[in-house]
Formats: structure tokens, sequence, C-alpha cells
């Protein structure tokens, strides 16, 4: 497969997941008024399962490992995503005062193009 197309197969899956992670986190805040970091973790959870069950079946198509040596790859991968997620939004909202919404999108995208992609193509989802 083309690795520009496998990259925009990526973002689209990452688009996929962010709008799942953001629309949980909202939730979870407006609905369930969780506070924003709490809500974020439990967004960025929900998206990184879809991002997993993405990945592997369709941006990278990586199916002949077997689902859990992949899904401890990726949980290493994802830790540590989570960890850049929700420490950026801590910093954004209680450091710098800006909304969390905002905060989320910025954080999210910085992390997934610069951190997630990198080792989910070549770690996690590699042949």
């Amino acid at each position: 497969m083309v690795k520009w197309w496998v990259f925009i197969k990526a973002q689209a899956s990452s688009l996929i997941s962010s709008a799942t992670d953001f629309l949980v986190t909202v939730l979870m805040v407006e609905l369930v008024h969780l506070p924003p970091v709490v809500a974020g973790a439990i967004g960025t959870t929900t998206g990184g399962i879809l991002n997993f069950t993405l990945g592997r079946n369709w941006v990278f198509q990586s199916k002949e490992h077997p689902v859990p040596q992949q899904a401890l790859k990726y949980l290493l991968v994802w830790v540590g995503n989570l960890l850049l997620n929700v420490g950026g939004l801590a910093l954004m909202v209680h450091v710098f005062n800006v909304n969390y919404v905002f905060s989320k999108i910025m954080v999210s995208l910085l992390v997934g193009i610069f951190y997630n992609y990198v080792l989910q193509g070549k770690y996690v989802f590699k042949k």
C-alpha cells in the first residue's frame, strides 16, 4: 500500500477516534458534571479503543500478529498518549486558563501527529 494513503487513512482514523473522544469528554463534563481532566481521561480511553480497532483492521491492515501482542504494544504507546493528552489538557486548563474544548483540540492534534502516527506505524502495527 502506498505510504501516503496509509498516512491519510491514519489521519481519518485519528479524526474519527478524536471525534468520539471529544463527544465523550463534552458529554461527561456537561451532562455528568465530571471535572474536565477526568472527563478527558474517559474520552481518551474511549477514543483509544476505537483507534486500535481501526488501526489494526483498516489503516495498517496488520492482522498477521495476534491481537493480544498488538494490543500490548498499543497499550504501551497509548499510555504515553494518555499521559501527554491529560497532562497537556491539565496544563492548558489549570495553568494557562484556556477553555477545555480548545485545549483538548490543540493537545490532541499535536500528540496525534507527532507521537501516535509515528509510533503506531513503526512499532505497534509494523509488518
